[in-house]
């Protein structure tokens, strides 16, 4: 079974926001329509966490977040894979019961978090801050923190670790995107390129700092943090970032 995420965000008492209404409760209905790769046509994100910033950067320009919950009960969780050089991450889906789902969106907004507002001091230089979005809502939680906040309790409830079999509809298993975003940048150097062996990388659109183009994620070459690849002429860097439900384009990507 794929590593689960482990979740370890702490918080500062919360300061006021612009209050902002959070997504409809999902539908439980069994005959809502599905789409080809069989979920529902309809699906969409509802509740999704990622760290940011810190001295190593992390959590930039098209990143995979750490936890994204879905209006079907699906969630996917990122965890670096263990001992991986350069660090790697691995997806894992979870599939959530209504009710199991419908707790957890109540947890949240019960928490604060469909409203706008920053927990901690702006004033940290490099801090690692944990971002928080429902529907238009977007929460920053800027560490060190105050572990008691009812932030920081709700944030351990996204823990998959700790949810009951009872409340999931199927056995975790590893998430498969059908397309991955291939994020390309022009460098300089005399060093060996490949060659790029799908369509031309100068033909994508600007996004997540990049050039981006998608690609069926079973064609994708494999690449890693020093390659070089020669396309069109020019030479690129080349980061992978495949496609989550409900993205469906280049512009999804944040």
């Amino acid at each position: 079974m794929a590593a689960c995420a482990v979740l370890a965000c702490t918080a500062l008492t919360a300061c006021g926001g612009a209050e902002t209404s959070g997504p409809p409760p999902p539908s439980s209905s069994p005959t809502a329509s599905r789409s080809a790769s069989g979920e529902p046509a309809a699906e969409r994100l509802v509740l999704r966490w990622r760290k940011t910033g810190g001295l190593a950067g992390i959590g930039g320009p098209g990143s995979v977040p750490e936890f994204s919950l879905y209006s079907s009960g699906r969630a996917i969780v990122a965890a670096e894979r263990p001992d991986s050089r350069p660090p790697d991450r691995e997806l894992t889906q979870y599939r959530l019961k209504p009710q199991a789902l419908q707790r957890l969106l109540d947890g949240a907004r019960a928490a604060g978090f469909d409203r706008s507002h920053t927990v901690g001091s702006d004033q940290i230089a490099d801090a690692v801050v944990t971002v928080v979005t429902m529907g238009d809502a977007k929460t920053r939680i800027i560490e060190p923190g105050w572990p008691g906040s009812r932030e920081s309790l709700f944030l351990k409830q996204l823990a998959p670790e700790g949810w009951p079999a009872d409340d999931q509809s199927a056995p975790p298993e590893p998430y498969t995107p059908q397309r991955t975003a291939v994020l390309a940048g022009e460098i300089t150097g005399d060093g060996t390129a490949r060659p790029w062996p799908l369509g031309p990388l100068g033909d994508g659109v600007p996004a997540a700092g990049a050039i981006c183009t998608l690609a069926p994620s079973a064609k994708v070459p494999e690449t890693r943090p020093g390659t070089a690849w020669r396309s069109g002429g020019t030479t690129y860097s080349v980061r992978l970032r495949p496609l989550l439900p409900a993205e469906d384009s280049c512009g999804d990507l944040d």
